[in-house]
């Protein structure tokens, strides 16, 4: 999203009376009654080009089961599988948009049923000006659901129209205007209780053979064919990285050392940054020849260090080991 001054979120509190919902007894410390399942559920609704889809992207990255652009007449039936129990919906983020009609009815019904089951629900409104509306239809090129001879700010206007009673049923309304990926998501996640993992950056560390390809999911590649390659003595050739005859023969190497130093510098630069951005997971791809040796010795030389480091999250994969 372009960058520019971004409003605060209006919460609904401010705008109506309060309500005791399921949602503020949970957090005065109150148990739930009765069924249902112990899990959240995030209505996304509001205008087009406001960020729906990409929010949705974020909660998924939560691990909440997304549906975008949910038609309404499947909500109350995907409500009622969800409350059977089924572990895969415990937490449920569902897109609803003026492409299948107003929001507002199904959000009552929902809201309703799912505060008498006594389950967490957040209904946020994503906005922003015309202005910036105008500039992302521009940029995509994506014609707007309700464009017609009146043009794209006349769609514009339209939608706002029919979506004023959904924003007034709205918990949160949350301008995006302006704001980064990684804004987005500080905003939405300031408004959903997350586990303190949500803002963590998970790093994979994972090793390869250049003679097999580099991995397409990389983010950032290092060519450690620099090393001199175990693979040329005789008693370690048959032996992988993960030996210690193996790791002690690279790591001895006065070169490996200060690599990894420098590795560590750069992820240490880098990784907040990556964070504030929005980024959920971070690949660092280590390759040699044939991916047997000198990247999997470094590989977990590296993935201890920033674990003894206090990294966040740090996974291993050996694609030529374990693949």
């Amino acid at each position: 999203m372009p960058r520019s001054e971004a409003p605060a979120t209006t919460p609904r509190a401010q705008r109506h009376p309060p309500r005791r919902t399921a949602e503020r007894a949970s957090q005065a410390g109150a148990e739930p009654s009765h069924g249902g399942i112990d899990g959240r559920v995030v209505i996304i609704t509001g205008l087009s080009g406001a960020g729906k889809t990409q929010a949705a992207m974020l909660f998924e990255d939560l691990g909440y089961y997304c549906v975008d652009n949910l038609p309404p007449e499947l909500v109350e039936g995907f409500l009622r599988l969800r409350a059977d129990g089924d572990d895969r919906y415990r937490d449920v983020a569902l897109v609803l948009d003026i492409r299948a009609g107003d929001p507002a009815p199904v959000i009552m019904r929902a809201r309703t049923a799912l505060e008498e089951r006594a389950d967490v629900v957040k209904v946020i409104y994503l906005e922003a000006s015309d202005q910036s509306l105008v500039s992302r239809f521009s940029e995509t090129r994506h014609r707007h659901p309700l464009q017609d001879r009146g043009g794209l700010q006349g769609g514009i206007r339209e939608e706002r129209r029919r979506l004023a009673r959904t924003r007034d049923l709205a918990d949160e309304v949350l301008d995006t205007s302006g704001l980064s990926i990684g804004q987005l998501k500080e905003r939405l996640f300031a408004l959903v209780p997350v586990d303190a993992a949500a803002g963590q950056l998970q790093v994979d560390v994972i090793t390869f053979g250049f003679k097999h390809g580099i991995p397409l999911d990389a983010d950032l590649v290092f060519d450690v064919r620099f090393l001199t390659n175990p693979y040329w003595v005789p008693d370690l050739k048959p032996l992988s990285g993960l030996t210690d005859p193996v790791r002690d023969f690279v790591l001895a190497q006065p070169a490996a050392g200060r690599f990894l130093e420098l590795v560590e510098e750069l992820l240490a630069l880098t990784t907040p940054a990556y964070r504030s951005e929005g980024k959920s997971r971070l690949v660092v791809a280590l390759g040699c020849t044939g991916g047997y040796h000198r990247s999997i010795a470094l590989a977990e030389e590296l993935a201890r260090r920033l674990r003894e480091g206090g990294q966040e999250p740090v996974t291993v994969f050996h694609r030529e080991l374990e693949g």
